[in-house]
């Protein structure tokens, strides 16, 4: 027993309020990633980790393939394409990874790494749009992606590889008809998120961070429990710009031919660490019951000469449930060794089930995220998992909103601004002059994200006020440091 006690400290987690400890300690503890692979800022999804990924990515891919087609394109780009969209490209430039061999062969033309995919999939978007009838055109992918990081990597956040890019491509007749598309990705991206109970904030870029070659960028933020924000998606509208660049063109009904319009967004490995970061509390992981590896967990609480009842009960509550993910502990641990090792792992339901359970016809249940303990009938438990997973969600998203909201403050005054920015989110009134946006930079030590395409109704800002700078027009802006 002494033993058990002395693992069980060692492996305690330090307390989320020192975040990047906790963070760095839970992804090991919990088997996410292994962070040992022998090249910087490339990581190793364990196989419980790769689980959370699976069903997040399955609702990802759930709601993209409403209207959208899955496609795979090769990781291997021809220099001369990426070096057609000389904007594009600039943004990239310090951050490609090229091959310049084959074997021990010199290429005629060095290939790069995909540090995103705008110039290999659009020269075969020119083969695939021939007339109006071909649009809109509506692909994805779900891939690696190649940046040489150079500022302090992060597994799940800042990466060399990212291991699971998800990038959506369109093409659309119209400015008009590619702006509507951008507002449809937004909508995806809040189903998106409002399913995993993160909330976050829709920001549009400024004209100086917009995504290479881009109209406009909009990007979904949300804070981290540092205070930090995390970038977790990102839409642009394009507009013709790489259509005139790859020769992107549509016949009309006319007989007329125009260049296409077109958007790109995308979502990587950060929705991941979002979701283990604001849920996440001192005793591990806090997981949704749609995505959690283990979304039930039953521990019987075996009493000499009472063992065959209560497996009995078990047994029967496992196979009245086996439409989730369960998994009964009869391991020979403590119970408080088994309750550790499942709240660590995240299991979104526990269910005891011990002598008096069984004379009883009760379970005990609690929720990972609040940890109560009531009873319910043994016989109705699998009529209640439902309403179990959705009030659980609901807990875990007013939470977590509570948390970002006492993160948010606004400012008038470019001093206390300067103090609350990388412990928080200041939102400031600025106009849309990058001199200005330099100037709270510089003061602030942060980021300018850019104004608020929505403004949530719990924000109880005017949209639009007095440049904080110059006192020109200004539009509520969030300033920031971000990951």
């Amino acid at each position: 027993m002494v033993k058990d006690m002395v693992k069980e400290k060692s492996e305690k987690l330090p307390p989320k309020e020192n975040f990047s400890e906790w963070y760095h300690e839970v992804i090991e503890k919990a088997e996410i990633v292994d962070v040992r692979y022998p090249v910087k800022g490339l990581y190793v999804y364990f196989p419980f980790g790769y689980k959370i990924r699976r069903y997040v990515y399955q609702k990802l891919r759930d709601l993209l393939d409403r209207e959208y087609d899955e496609v795979y394109f090769p990781a291997l780009i021809p220099e001369s394409e990426l070096a057609k969209e000389g904007e594009h490209i600039k943004g990239f430039e310090n951050e490609v990874y090229w091959i310049t061999h084959g074997g021990r062969s010199p290429l005629d033309i060095k290939l790069a790494l995909r540090p995103t995919s705008e110039t290999a999939m659009y020269p075969l978007f020119k083969l695939w749009v021939r007339s109006h009838a071909d649009l809109p055109l509506r692909t994805y992918q779900i891939v690696n992606t190649f940046r040489y990081e150079t500022k302090h990597t992060r597994p799940l956040i800042r990466m060399r590889e990212i291991t699971s890019f998800k990038e959506a491509h369109t093409v659309q007749a119209t400015y008009d008809d590619a702006e509507e598309q951008v507002l449809s990705a937004n909508k995806l991206y809040k189903e998106f998120y409002d399913f995993l109970a993160l909330p976050y904030l829709v920001i549009r870029r400024p004209e100086w961070d917009k995504f290479p070659g881009a109209v406009y960028s909009i990007a979904f933020d949300t804070v981290m429990p540092d205070g930090r924000t995390l970038q977790i998606g990102t839409s642009h509208h394009l507009g013709d710009n790489f259509a005139r660049t790859f020769d992107i063109k549509y016949e009309k009904m006319d007989g007329e031919h125009e260049y296409a319009h077109q958007t790109c967004h995308g979502i990587s490995d950060r929705c991941i660490s979002a979701l283990i970061s604001i849920h996440g509390d001192d005793l591990g992981l806090v997981l949704p019951f749609e995505v959690a590896p283990v979304q039930i967990v039953i521990i019987p609480v075996l009493y000499k000469g009472e063992e065959e009842k209560i497996m009995e009960l078990v047994n029967k509550l496992k196979e009245k449930l086996s439409d989730y993910r369960v998994i009964v502990d009869d391991s020979d641990e403590r119970p408080g060794a088994k309750y550790y090792k499942w709240e660590l792992k995240g299991a979104a339901l526990r269910i005891e089930i011990g002598p008096r359970e069984v004379q009883e016809g009760k379970v005990v249940v609690s929720f990972r995220n609040e940890r109560k303990k009531f009873s319910v009938p043994a016989d109705d438990v699998d009529k209640k998992i439902e309403e179990f997973a959705a009030e659980m969600k609901k807990q875990m998203y007013e939470s977590a909103l509570e948390k970002m909201r006492a993160f948010i403050k606004y400012f008038d005054d470019t001093d206390r601004l300067e103090e609350w920015v990388g412990r928080g989110v200041g939102l400031i009134h600025l106009c849309n002059s990058e001199e200005c946006g330099e100037q709270i930079e510089e003061e602030a030590k942060g980021s300018v994200l850019g104004n608020f395409e929505e403004i949530p109704d719990w924000i109880d800002v005017e949209p639009v006020g007095e440049c904080i700078v110059c006192g020109r027009k200004g539009y509520l802006t969030a300033v920031a440091k971000p990951y």
